[in-house]
């Protein structure tokens, strides 16, 4: 054991010896002490140096020398060496000899004397390395005192460098050290300015400044290429730490837009890296110039909070919503992109800075989904198409074969096609939205159809091109050809409606015809294969050479009829054959229903363009007709009774047999002979059942007249459909032996409650409307694409200063998200009742 013991003595020693070394090496000073002649040969040319000169040290400035000590690690990452140069009693030289001289400490550049400093104004690390720096970097950072020497700085860097301009309320402060520190690494990029003066930063545009806190302002002045812009300031609102000022440099360097043409998942920016936030604004091609300046806008209000890129659907293939027009991805790992329905730029301002407000648009669109559910459960709901919408706004519409236009695209596209059709709507109305959908049933059935181009325009976007077009209602369809005037669709907006006005309107009217054969063939019913199937009836005008008054008046209303029905126009000097092998006499009209092979002639009495109008539309009506909802209004025009077979579908050929038989034989048509099948229309149950409190038993024939006393007549079930039976009961109405079922109300058939007042709606609740700023052709420099190239690249960047420039030249966007996703409803809770709106 005793031999143990000595063996671990001299290890414990050891341990102890070390154990007292160690503050020792840590007491260690970094302070160099070199006597005069040591320090000033020791001198590098292009190296700097802060000496402290002293002969002793005195108890006041023993304090000093403990900050000096504490500041040399940190000047020494900068370069800067600290020594204290020991003076000895006899040397009298300038900076030994005076007893003013040993209370300054000297700043050398080689052996150039730089600075003379006070020991009083080095009073701890800030401040000595904030003065030191400072006195190095006077060329990186200029002070300025008044807001001329400001002014002349900003203007000899416009067009050329950015300004870092920053107040502090002293010098020597630990803001004033952050801002040197990162000034020795950036100062060779941006010029930085600094000022005590707090005046100078209410000039600068800061409101209510606080003049005993620090401010950095960074100042586009790259971009303002004019003397006369002022440089765009993007104040830094942490506070002023290295870091702090390091990250906002590194984000104002950062591209204002990305574009971005890869998975949202796969992006990494500058702004994810450094814990922001990017927003993707999701763009198509026909409005990306005005979701680049969307975007634009948006990047330059959230400059230095968020990034923001623009994603083409049209390269990249997201499975998300195509109503979703915003995307947002945020720095945290394993957190999923949210892909949000926004309305306006305030939105996402607001999304950015509050991150709760992510989940509660969520929680608002299923409260949507809930309120939508009550509202289906309702019994009445006054407006049905508000109502279909509402039920319909989940479902996503195929508009890949329409065309989105602008007011940069409108009239270029016009040139594309022989024939281009556009439907002006307004996202925010049930009707226009209704209609989108019949529209998008259009384009399928047209899909294929050379020379047919279906394009549409958002007026809440796009507000002059409307205007420019004479759009005063909503939804409104026009379709524009080469050099003549655009035509006007009034019919039902029905997709067979619409589809059959578009392909007819691609046929001349009235079309000329220059020989009899040509006339005869287009009686037959000669056109053109793709028109077979929406082509019922044709038309045609026998004129002499001289009837010129009756020609106009004919082509005229040719132009009302356009697209309606196919017109024809004959006026050869054998007019006069062709029209008496039909036994009438120009002016005429020749009347061709399509499987009918007799042809009507009509001799033409009045020979204005309405008369003619009028005559045609009456005379193309079917004699004995199916009602239908489209149809309907047709025949209401010409107020006269109704005679109708309610039937559960088709009728019996011995009813149809009877009662074309009376509509032939009818004088004049006194009354209108029809038929209404309850499969094909189902309101007709509605119909029935105000007629008679409930359905009777099918078939049934009732008489009606909506126009005079509103009594409903019902013929007697006992007796057969016969046209004489008819006759005879109709006798007996006329001379009032019969007792009508009911008596219609004579009041107004009107909507429970008034219609919107959308202008009014809009002055009230969205009073942002005049910031919808519409844009003009011209207005801002056209951003160009590249196409073709082999070496496209996946991100393509553009710096705040080549984007601001347009930003600068084209007017703010406005605060909404123009045309970036199509929708079938807004935020509004559309599904509401007609009262509570």
């Amino acid at each position: 054991m005793p031999a143990q013991k000595d063996r671990w003595f001299p290890s414990f020693s050891f341990l102890l010896f070390c154990a007292s070394f160690i503050p020792m090496l840590g007491s260690t000073s970094l302070l160099q002490e070199l006597s005069p002649q040591e320090y000033f040969s020791s001198l590098q040319a292009g190296r700097a140096s802060l000496a402290y000169f002293s002969h002793n040290v005195s108890p006041g400035a023993q304090p000093f020398l403990e900050q000096i000590e504490n500041s040399v690690e940190a000047l020494q990452d900068y370069g800067i060496s600290v020594v204290k140069v020991n003076c000895p009693k006899e040397d009298v030289s300038r900076y030994c000899g005076k007893e003013n001289a040993l209370r300054k400490a000297y700043l050398f550049r080689g052996n150039m004397l730089i600075r003379e400093f006070p020991t009083d104004a080095l009073f701890d690390v800030n401040s000595i390395v904030a003065n030191v720096l400072f006195a190095l970097l006077f060329n990186e950072v200029k002070y300025v005192e008044t807001l001329t020497d400001l002014q002349n700085i900003e203007n000899a860097l416009k067009g050329r460098s950015n300004m870092v301009f920053v107040y502090v309320p002293a010098t020597g402060t630990a803001e004033h050290r952050a801002v040197m520190e990162v000034a020795f690494v950036y100062g060779t990029v941006h010029q930085f300015v600094l000022t005590t003066e707090a005046t100078l930063l209410k000039d600068t545009g800061s409101d209510e400044p606080d003049a005993s806190s620090a401010r950095l302002l960074f100042c586009h002045c790259q971009q303002a290429t004019d003397v006369a812009q002022p440089c765009r300031k993007t104040p830094l609102e942490q506070d002023l730490t290295v870091l702090n000022i390091h990250r906002h440099l590194k984000l104002m360097g950062a591209p204002l837009v990305t574009e971005v043409a890869e998975d949202p998942e796969k992006v990494s920016t500058v702004h994810l890296q450094l814990g922001l936030p990017l927003v993707f604004i999701l763009s198509q091609k026909e409005t990306y110039e005005a979701d680049r300046r969307t975007a634009e806008f948006l990047a330059w209000q959230l400059l230095g909070k968020a990034g923001v890129a623009l994603l083409s659907r049209d390269l990249v293939d997201l499975n998300v919503l195509l109503r979703s027009n915003v995307a947002l991805k945020t720095p945290d790992e394993g957190v999923p992109i949210k892909y949000l329905v926004l309305e306006d730029t305030d939105e996402v301002i607001t999304l950015v800075e509050d991150k709760s407000k992510v989940e509660q648009i969520q929680e608002d669109e299923d409260e949507e989904d809930e309120d939508e559910k009550e509202n289906d459960n309702q019994d009445v709901q006054d407006d049905q198409v508000v109502e279909a919408v509402s039920r319909d706004k989940k479902r996503e519409l195929p508009l890949e074969q329409i065309l989105t236009l602008t007011e940069e695209t409108f009239h270029s596209a016009m040139l594309k096609a022989a024939q281009t059709v556009v439907l002006f709507y307004a996202s925010w109305e049930a009707v226009s939205l209704a209609v989108l959908q019949s529209y998008t049933e259009v384009a399928d059935h047209l899909k294929g159809v050379q020379g047919v181009l279906l394009s549409r325009v958002n007026c809440w976007d796009w507000p002059g091109v409307c205007t420019t077009e004479n759009v005063t209602q909503f939804p409104t369809i026009k379709i524009y050809k080469r050099g003549e005037q655009p035509l006007m669709y009034n019919g039902m907006l029905g997709t067979e409606e619409l589809t059959s006005f578009i392909m007819l309107s691609r046929v001349s009217c009235p079309l000329k015809l220059m020989t009899i054969d040509e006339a005869e063939g287009y009686l037959r019913g000669e056109l053109p294969t793709e028109l077979s199937s929406y082509h019922h009836a044709s038309v045609l005008g026998v004129f002499s050479t001289a009837m010129s008054k009756a020609r106009e008046a004919f082509i005229e209303a040719g132009s009302i009829l356009s697209g309606h029905v196919t017109m024809g126009m004959y006026f050869e000097d054998d007019a006069l054959a062709l029209s008496r092998k039909y036994a009438v006499s120009p002016p005429a009209l020749l009347l061709a229903r399509s499987g009918d092979r007799s042809v009507e002639g009509i001799a033409l009495s009045k020979e204005s363009a309405q008369d003619i109008v009028q005559m045609i539309r009456y005379r193309l009506l079917d004699t004995f007709p199916e009602i239908t909802v489209q149809n309907l209004p047709h025949y209401l025009q010409l107020r006269k009774p109704f005679l109708i077979l309610f039937s559960d579908g088709d009728i019996g050929q011995l009813e149809s047999k009877e009662m074309l038989k009376l509509a032939k034989g009818i004088p004049q048509q006194v009354f209108i002979p029809c038929w209404l099948n309850l499969k094909n229309t189902p309101v007709g149950h509605g119909v029935l059942k105000a007629y008679f409190a409930t359905v009777p038993s099918l078939p049934v024939l009732v008489w009606v007249n909506l126009h005079a006393g509103g009594q409903v007549f019902k013929f007697p079930s006992e007796q057969s459909v016969t046209e004489t039976n008819i006759l005879s009961w109709l006798e007996k109405l006329k001379a009032g032996l019969e007792i009508p079922s009911s008596t219609l109300s004579e009041e107004d058939w009107k909507p429970p409650l008034p219609a919107y007042n959308f202008l009014q709606m809009m002055d009230t609740t969205a009073p942002e409307f005049t910031l919808r700023a519409s844009y003009r052709h011209g207005d801002g420099q056209e951003q160009q694409q590249p196409e073709g190239s082999e070496e496209k690249a996946t991100v393509r960047e553009e710096t705040p200063e080549e984007a601001g420039v347009k930003a600068e030249k084209v007017q703010s966007p406005g605060r909404d998200l123009r045309g970036t996703a199509p929708r079938l409803a807004g935020r509004e809770k559309q599904a509401k009742r007609h009262s509570e709106l």
